[in-house]
């Protein structure tokens, strides 16, 4: 299932100053979520596994399957939308794997995203800027840990339910929120990682030039973002994807997504978030009226 994938002299440099002792493994599968068997496996290639289990108190009524099971006590490792390339906290140290599908992803890219992952597990967060079950001073691998109890309020901001029936009133439902809840996390990690991909332009020239035209790719459409949107061309939750994949590029996002490329987002984190969705889906609420 899991085999060493060997680096490049520059990724191992970026292993070295971030991820000291980190494995970097091939999957020989696709998957979206890892089954606990195949999830056990990882410990040939770590010190030690730290199977993660959520508070059912944080997930709103309605969720997509794999979430609550990805929350729950069953070790599991990734959710729909964690790309070509994973990253696990549930290992000592933090892993980093090469799904299947990799192998159709041009070389340069691919290995940028592997030092992307690999430059967050260096990152520390804040202390206090993550629920009290995340360790201090690790990144979280995915949106749930991110928001912990404030997943239901951010539920709650996009599909604003109603109060008898508890339909959504917006017209999204759980799996937008799921989307746009990995959409603004990924948003903050990128608001910690950027400012060293922009220092490899000397040393790591590579992984430098392929994260410029990664965000190359992203800026011909942000500009119009908010007009597709209100125009029914793209859906609030793609829109969203979108503008936050830019955010680790470093572009200039159109409002409302401007408001996630902030320092207030990197230092207050989830709370910010909701607050941004709060505000952000009543906005177009009152348009549609």
């Amino acid at each position: 299932m899991f085999s060493t994938r060997p680096l490049d002299d520059d990724l191992d440099a970026v292993r070295e100053a971030h991820a000291p002792g980190s494995s970097v493994l091939d999957v020989d599968a696709d998957f979206e979520t890892l089954p606990p068997a195949a999830a056990e496996d990882l410990g040939l290639f770590a010190d030690g596994l730290s199977p993660a289990s959520f508070p059912v108190e944080w997930l709103p009524d309605e969720v997509p399957d794999l979430l609550r099971k990805y929350a729950g006590p069953t070790f599991t490792v990734g959710l729909p939308g964690d790309g070509t390339v994973v990253r696990t906290t549930q290992t000592d140290p933090q892993s980093v794997l090469v799904k299947h599908r990799a192998e159709g992803t041009p070389d340069d890219f691919l290995a940028f995203l592997i030092a992307d992952r690999l430059v967050q597990i260096g990152v520390e967060p804040p202390s206090g800027s993550l629920p009290e079950e995340v360790p201090d001073s690790t990144l979280p691998e995915s949106f749930l840990p991110f928001f912990g109890e404030r997943y239901r309020d951010l539920d709650a901001a996009i599909r604003q339910p109603d109060p008898d029936t508890g339909a959504s009133t917006t017209g999204l439902g759980p799996s937008d929120a799921f989307q746009i809840a990995t959409a603004l996390f990924d948003a903050w990690v990128g608001l910690y990682t950027r400012d060293t991909f922009a220092s490899w332009e000397g040393t790591h020239p590579r992984l430098f030039d392929a994260w410029v035209d990664a965000g190359d790719s992203l800026e011909g459409r942000l500009g119009g973002l908010a007009g597709e949107v209100a125009r029914g061309e793209t859906e609030f939750a793609s829109a969203t994807e979108y503008a936050c994949s830019a955010v680790r590029h470093g572009l200039d996002l159109p409002a409302p997504f401007a408001a996630l490329d902030t320092a207030a987002y990197r230092d207050r984190g989830a709370p910010y978030a909701v607050a941004w969705a709060e505000k952000t889906v009543a906005s177009m609420v009152d348009a549609a009226e």
